[in-house]
């Protein structure tokens, strides 16, 4: 399908997956809050280099090539990116996804197009840049494209900017079957909570510091905002954590330290998962 081409995409090994596309120009788009933007100046942070996504042979992930297996007519879960770009974490996050209850076709549109954000100075430029009504038509291509080769029906999920474009994606794209989002909300420019069509599972962080973006008062007034919806809906906080506490990898550990975000509950992690395999397996099976 054409459209379902210009979403550039990564689908796990042994699911199809969409190819790359040339990047659209930036347009003017709703920012994160400014605490975001100010987190360059609060911290300094040694670049934490990635490995090419096209490098290792080992990578579970491929570009372009379309395989089928067992996994046919499983439901899909299209997983959004947090503003570094498709790097190991939101890879792993995949990864998890796909092995949860019956097994989901996961399936990460690259909304970067290759690009991946090296420090939080470089991942700030590229959110920045980032054209969000493109994206958003990217995420409606992809769900899209997982219907119509083999998933009756598909969720969407994410992470930060992700997050934010999930909940986003449950207001604009109407073939989304479920949402469940974290850390993140859209501003109200891009997507009006209440006018949510499909239905939204969310999860913050206590100690989120990110001021009207992923905060305590954020994620409360995105439960005001969701009661006046017409969708069932969960918004779920978790004492004892910072932004991103679901990223749990050695090197994700390293990254948010470095960020000034020491905890770790592995306790609170199981449990988002829980909630989140829950909230999935009840909208998407057939």
């Amino acid at each position: 399908m054409a459209t379902a081409a210009a979403a550039a995409a990564i689908l796990l090994r042994r699911r199809a997956s969409l190819s790359s596309s040339p990047s659209p120009s930036p347009s003017p788009t709703p920012r994160f809050s400014s605490s975001l933007a100010r987190l360059c100046d609060r911290i300094r942070i040694t670049p934490i280099r990635f490995r090419s996504m096209a490098s290792a042979s080992a990578d579970p992930f491929q570009k372009i090539q379309i395989q089928r297996d067992d996994t046919e007519g499983a439901p899909g879960i299209v997983v959004l990116q947090e503003w570094w770009g498709v790097d190991f974490e939101i890879k792993n996050h995949a990864v998890h996804i796909s092995n949860l209850g019956q097994g989901y076709r996961a399936l990460i549109p690259d909304l970067y197009r290759g690009k991946v954000g090296l420090d939080v100075a470089e991942a700030q430029h590229l959110m920045e840049g980032l054209d969000w009504q493109g994206a958003v038509k990217d995420i409606g291509a992809s769900v899209n494209w997982l219907k119509a080769n083999g998933s009756p029906k598909v969720g969407v999920t994410g992470y930060c900017m992700g997050g934010a474009l999930s909940i986003a994606s449950a207001v604009l794209v109407p073939e989304v079957d479920a949402v469940v989002a974290f850390y993140g909300v859209p501003s109200p420019e891009l997507a009006d909570p209440p006018q949510a069509k499909a239905p939204i599972q969310a999860h913050f962080g206590e100690l989120d510091s990110f001021v009207g973006f992923s905060d305590v008062t954020a994620a409360k007034s995105l439960e005001e905002k969701l009661k006046n919806s017409s969708v069932p809906y969960e918004v779920h906080i978790y004492p004892g954590c910072a932004h991103a506490f679901m990223n749990s990898s050695p090197d994700g550990l390293k990254r948010r330290k470095s960020m000034g975000m020491n905890d770790e509950n592995p306790d609170a992690i199981n449990l988002a998962w829980s909630r989140f395999s829950s909230w999935m397996g009840r909208f998407l099976s057939s």
